[in-house]
């Protein structure tokens, strides 16, 4: 049996057009954020191809398959069958997944199934390496990865119960009833479950509270385990010997339910068809006491469970075994227009996301910093553009360094691309934008791109240890590109670069480290060797210097990877030179210089034609 059952990608084929529930399910996959995780819906009877459900604000179609073989061979990687089958039914659905190899997980939600039918299930489904949840299920979740069917409850109480990320208690019940409480139990005295699973409340459930404790013995995610029994049944005296055994390594906290009925002159059932003792061995003091015996943590009552989940969980902290946990960012659920209609409420999707500022209020905010502040607290253009790109407002030496690079690239005199473009443009009468945009648009991999590129590559080659000679060769012949960030057409060793050399003392004297910069200038020397303007450019000296400043103030790698991905970088040398063409296009109209045209002296003409 496999031990993480669900995953953030499992997906799962529904039996039954139960609109709510499957609603539910999918409103969880929007909260945290991954895809839909019903695939198909198997409806026996009737004629319709698909039905439409909601993801977040956005209507999709779900297709509608007659039976389960079909949906099955349609989506060969939906591992789950959510069995919402009726009691008549449900065993039959069950029953044929046993030739369908890709359904892993059977959830049967139906109450009642006969006593035979369920046992014969869990013996064939289990021979076959499935899984069995149910029946009389309320099913079970996998937090931050999959919900089958109610579980959890509503979302308000699957926020409060911390479900929508994986926390470091595996949980399995009978009652599905109690699942909800034990889950918010675990989010305010622990981090919350990792995993939950009710088995079901028949005398016959398809898995054991064991099957699921030693899933969970060999889950890394989680460090202790909640077990609730109740009376009637043995399942827990498996627990017990395992146990014994010491087969079950994690601490266990375990409590029966139905204590009261010592109280009773006659033999009472609780709710579920298996909570009903027959015997002694049977009832929930003597059940607790075996497992206490065992090595279980056992409260006093079911009212000590908070203190004492609390106090193992605390224990674990304090030894090192269960670690902070991160607290993702969840999509809000919008309202439904029905709740909205009752509430007075709207339900509108929206065409654009802000992340960077906010002019709701009675000023606007930069990254939460109202610009009141930004002008008071003297804040620089530098730390307006890191708060507005980066998200962040960087220490004085990172801000500054910004400020020094935007000076040293806003012009490099009329003659390079974007230059004249933008020249041009300003001549042929074109406004200040537009003549700007003509401009912009020479930027990329020849004409200030390569501060990107030579970002990417050298803290590659940095980060993995690359030797600068393999490096080379590997840009070189494997790539099969010119190294981004080396080359000059006019400067060399013996004609230095000055802007270079103004940024390279400024990173000795100012940054905590210039591992990037050492690596690519040890590249330099190679290159070098072989064409003395081969020499680390102001374009690539930007880019490992961004990289040594990113990792500096916090950034993680994958981090730093995303920022040079989205052209970040790039955007520097995009803002900064736009200075100089908007100087040169307002030289242009100063001059009053009329419409340009290139001299035909300058162009070789081959078009066969005889002058």
């Amino acid at each position: 049996m496999r031990n993480n059952i669900f995953s953030k990608e499992t997906t799962a084929i529904f039996w039954n057009l139960n609109n709510t529930a499957i609603q539910r399910m999918l409103d969880y996959d929007y909260l945290i954020g991954r895809k839909p995780s019903i695939v198909a819906i198997v409806v026996p009877t009737g004629n319709r191809k698909f039905e439409k459900f909601m993801y977040g604000q956005d209507e999709f179609i779900i297709p509608i398959y007659r039976n389960t073989k079909a949906a099955a061979k349609a989506f060969p990687d939906a591992s789950v069958l959510i069995n919402f089958a009726s009691f008549r039914t449900a065993y039959q659905v069950a029953l044929e997944t046993v030739d369908i190899p890709s359904i892993k997980v059977i959830d049967i939600t139906a109450e009642g199934i006969p006593e035979r039918h369920s046992r014969y299930l869990a013996h064939k489904l289990k021979k076959e390496g499935k899984l069995v949840i149910g029946p009389a299920t309320v099913g079970g979740i996998a937090a931050g990865a999959l919900r089958i069917g109610n579980a959890g409850g509503t979302i308000e109480n699957i926020i409060s119960s911390k479900l929508y990320r994986p926390g470091s208690v595996g949980l399995v019940t009978r009652s599905g009833g109690l699942f909800n409480e034990l889950s918010n139990m675990m989010a305010k005295n622990a981090d919350g479950i990792a995993e939950g699973v009710a088995i079901g409340g028949d005398r016959y459930p398809g898995s054991t509270f064991l099957d699921h404790l030693l899933r969970y013995e060999k889950d890394d995610r989680i460090k202790f385990s909640v077990m609730l029994g109740e009376i009637g049944g043995e399942f827990e005296y498996q627990v017990v010997d395992a146990l014994k055994k010491g087969v079950i390594k994690k601490p266990l906290i375990a409590w029966c339910i139905g204590t009261v009925s010592k109280y009773f002159a006659d033999e009472v059932q609780f709710g579920h068809a298996g909570a009903k003792a027959g015997m002694d061995r049977e009832t929930s003091d003597v059940k607790n006491r075996a497992l206490k015996e065992a090595g279980a943590i056992v409260p006093g009552s079911f009212y000590d469970l908070p203190d004492i989940i609390g106090s193992v969980y605390k224990k674990l902290r304090s030894e090192g075994k269960i670690k902070p946990v991160h607290e993702p960012r969840i999509n809000k659920m919008p309202l439904d227009c029905q709740t909205a209609e009752k509430l007075g409420e709207i339900r509108m999707p929206t065409n654009f996301i802000c992340t960077i500022s906010d002019d709701r209020g009675e000023e606007i905010c930069y990254n939460g910093v109202p610009i009141t502040d930004v002008i008071n607290n003297g804040y620089s253009i530098a730390d307006v553009i890191s708060m507005l790109w980066l998200k962040k407002r960087l220490p004085a030496w990172a801000s500054n360094f910004i400020d020094l690079v935007i000076r040293i690239v806003a012009d490099h005199g009329p003659a390079v691309s974007g230059a004249v473009t933008s020249k041009i443009a300003a001549r042929a009468g074109k406004d200040i934008v537009s003549s700007l945009v003509a401009g912009l648009l020479t930027i990329g991999p020849r004409f200030g791109g390569a501060i990107d590129g030579a970002a990417r590559h050298f803290k590659k080659g940095s980060e993995e240890g690359i030797d600068p000679s393999d490096f080379v060769e590997y840009v070189k012949n494997i790539e099969k590109i010119h190294i981004p960030g080396i080359g000059h057409r006019i400067k060399s060793v013996r004609n230095p670069d000055i802007r270079v050399k103004l940024l390279k003392n400024y990173a000795y004297k100012n940054f905590p480290s210039t591992k990037t910069l050492e690596y690519a200038l040890e590249v330099e020397k190679i290159t070098t060797g072989k064409k003395e303007n081969l020499i680390l450019n102001v374009d690539g000296t930007i880019g490992v210097l961004f990289v040594d400043l990113l990792f500096a103030v916090g950034y993680e790698s994958d981090q730093i990877d995303e920022i040079i991905d989205n052209g970040t970088l790039n955007a520097f040398f995009v803002l900064a030179r736009s200075i100089g063409f908007i100087g040169h296009i307002l030289d242009e109209k100063r001059l009053g210089l009329p419409l340009y045209r290139h001299p035909r002296r300058d162009i070789l003409y081959d078009a066969g034609c005889k002058v």
